[in-house]
């Protein structure tokens, strides 16, 4: 090659790879970083959460299971509002190092076009596209299920509780059992009117809140099997030295849930007793599930409080559009942020849901499960 066509091939790289940068700056001021994550639930249509639940529950099978794109721990996937599948990156070797991967790849899903808005994570702010570790060791639902059903031994129990005994020394039974037996003998004393298919969401609350781990005790100060707060166990008026006791759990967790119920159905039946008959049987179970969680006062503003009511009027309206999980997944995602409703939140019901099909596959006639669920 001739010096003048060395030349001529330099400045036409040059040329390339300046337009190329110009190119790449465009687009990083087409899409610059969104204000907050905050900004961008805020900028969601109520519209958007057609479909929701179902993407949702895909990506957070992913994790509880170890499935798909989670069948390698270190990893996380990132989805958008309407909880859609984008991608997912390999962590780094530290905790920066995988927000910074994680920022790079936020960046570049808009500079594509695949979202609208990114904004970056870090140790202490949420980015977006959100993204979801599949390395939770804790939400192991196998060995949840082996201390639920009894097959671990060391889970399995026996003792007395206000008037009820269950089990022997010898003769221990597993916690399903004890929880089944504390659930009739109130039924059959007329303390709870609660319909025996909550057997099946007790079920898939104990695998997700405990783990049917007798001493679990949260960050937030949550104990014992049914991870009761410790005002709850004071509203049940439960000594200290029963917090842990495993049948006071569930006797505390059923009376909680007859009184949610009794608070709930009222506010729901106003907002959403027009509702087909199954589609609002459907939500209803949803949001008494979400009661239980971030308390009956906190999803009844969902439906009441003028700061957090807009998403529960629309979808009151236009009903027909979505799915029952929508609605409820709806409700909590565009309030996000407000009322300390996080992400604990918004994943809880279909981490309850996804536990509770694999308490229905694995034990028999369990009250509330779907015929096919064996």
């Amino acid at each position: 090659m001739s010096k003048y066509g060395l030349l001529l091939l330099l400045f036409t790289l040059n040329h390339s790879i300046l337009a190329l940068d110009q190119n790449t700056a465009d687009k990083q001021s087409q899409n610059p970083p969104a204000e907050s994550w905050q900004s961008v639930v805020r900028a969601s249509p109520y519209w958007m959460s057609q479909g929701a639940f179902q993407n949702l529950v895909t990506l957070r099978r992913w994790v509880l299971t170890g499935a798909a794109y989670c069948e390698q721990k270190n990893r996380h996937v990132l989805f958008n509002t309407r909880a859609t599948f984008l991608g997912y990156i390999d962590d780094g070797d530290s905790i920066e190092a995988t927000q910074k991967r994680l920022n790079r790849e936020r960046a570049r899903l808009a500079q594509e076009g695949r979202v609208e808005h990114w904004t970056p994570g870090a140790s202490d702010r949420i980015g977006y596209p959100f993204a979801l570790s599949c390395n939770q060791p804790e939400a192991r639902l196998d060995q949840s299920l082996a201390r639920y059903t009894g097959t671990e031994p060391s889970a399995r129990l026996w003792g007395t509780w206000d008037g009820m005994r269950i089990g022997q020394d010898d003769d221990q039974v597993s916690l399903h059992d004890a929880i089944v037996q504390v659930y009739q003998d109130r039924v059959t004393q007329n303390r709870i009117s609660l319909p025996a298919e909550v057997l099946s969401t007790l079920a898939g609350k104990t695998l997700i809140e405990s783990g049917g781990r007798k001493q679990a005790h949260s960050v937030a100060d949550a104990r014992g099997v049914m991870q009761l707060s410790v005002s709850a166990l004071n509203d049940c008026e439960l000594d200290e030295r029963f917090h842990f006791h495993r049948m006071a759990q569930v006797d505390c967790a059923l009376r909680l849930l007859e009184q949610n119920h009794r608070n709930l159905e009222p506010i729901f039946n106003a907002t959403f007793g027009h509702l087909p008959t199954d589609k609002a049987s459907d939500l209803y179970a949803l949001l008494l599930i979400q009661a239980y969680h971030g308390g009956v006062g906190r999803v009844a503003g969902l439906m009441r409080d003028p700061e957090t009511q807009g998403a529960a009027q629309y979808f009151a309206r236009h009903h027909e559009r979505f799915s029952a999980g929508d609605i409820a997944l709806g409700l909590i995602f565009h309030n996000l942020g407000r009322n300390q409703l996080g992400f604990a939140s918004l994943y809880y019901v279909i981490d309850v849901g996804i536990a509770t099909q694999v308490a229905c596959a694995a034990i028999d006639d369990l009250p509330g499960c779907p015929l096919d669920s064996n």
